[in-house]
């Protein structure tokens, strides 16, 4: 009679060995990783491929669709020009593209009309119009844009260009900082050739230094919205607070800004042109120069020789 098999009696701990895989076996299954993990890579770039295209032809449709507008305003405008240059952008924009813009004139000089900024400048804190405050440059809007985001560009730009001054020259003069804005207004509108700007800035701040009227006509034909083409002759012995002529204006500056000026005039104005003693300048004839002096029978017998007056 045959024995049943024994079990065989292994040592405590003991473990049979696995079979291991043969090289081949090892080798095909790194390959099969290796495809997979490829296959994932190929696929994950297809899809990134993909979100970049959608997202490149989104911006280029929306960029083609929502083209912005600008609007230009030169150095030297006023608050008023300004509003007229919005209605004028207003009707080109409905005119070649068809669209109607959201800014509005009527609301610009409303939302100009009044600002507790300027009498912060002024030191006073009285509320004034925002002229002078308004920068020149050219800005984008879209159709959308409401007018308080223009003004508020505006004023952003103004600020970042007024902390490039220096104006410790002017506050040894005593003068305030709205003061030297005002300076900068006129000069804006007197200097015509870019280099006098400091030249001029330097005969107000003379004549203002002799107590003299300042005697320029732009500060008149601003107070009362006269044209650069009206003769000022009927309107020397107005009572406006923007009349400084020689006889019957005020001493000292205007009231406010009349206008607003780019950086350049701010600089003069901040930096007035202290070489010399000049307390005239005109015109010549033909020109866009100016012919300074410091004697006033000099003066008078250019204003004759050219035909100034007679």
């Amino acid at each position: 009679m045959a024995e049943p098999p024994r079990k065989l009696s292994l040592p405590p701990g003991y473990k049979i060995p696995g079979r291991r895989p043969n090289r081949w076996l090892i080798v095909r299954r790194r390959l099969i990783a290796l495809l997979v993990l490829g296959g994932l890579i190929g696929l994950l770039y297809a899809v990134v491929q993909v979100a970049l295209d959608r997202r490149s032809h989104t911006r280029s449709t929306t960029t083609t669709l929502v083209k912005p507008l600008k609007i230009v305003f030169p150095e030297g405008f006023t608050r008023l020009d300004m509003a007229a240059r919005i209605s004028s952008v207003d009707q080109i924009a409905r005119k070649e593209r068809g669209i109607k813009p959201a800014l509005s004139a009527s609301r610009y000089k409303e939302l100009t009309r009044s600002s507790p900024l300027p009498g912060s400048y002024a030191g006073d804190g009285k509320p004034r119009t925002l002229e002078g405050f308004l920068f020149p440059a050219t800005y984008d809007f879209l159709r959308s844009t409401p007018t308080s985001q223009l003004v508020s560009d505006q004023l952003v730009a103004f600020r970042g260009t007024w902390k490039k001054l220096d104006l410790h020259y002017a506050e040894s003069k005593n003068l305030t900082r709205y003061d030297v804005l005002i300076i900068a207004s006129m000069v804006e509108k007197e200097a015509f050739s870019p280099d006098e700007r400091a030249k001029v800035a330097g005969v107000i701040y003379n004549r203002l230094h002799a107590h003299m009227h300042l005697g320029i006509d732009a500060t008149l034909r601003y107070g009362l919205k006269l044209k650069p083409t009206q003769p000022l002759t009927p309107h020397l012995s107005s009572k406006s607070p923007y009349n400084t002529g020689e006889r019957y204006g005020r001493y000292g500056l205007p009231p406010t800004p009349i206008a607003n000026p780019g950086l350049a005039s701010m600089q003069a104005a901040a930096h007035p042109d202290r070489r010399h003693g000049y307390l005239y300048y005109l015109r010549k004839p033909g020109t866009e120069r100016q012919y300074f002096t410091a004697s006033e029978a000099d003066f008078v017998a250019h204003e004759q020789k050219w035909g100034y007056i007679k």
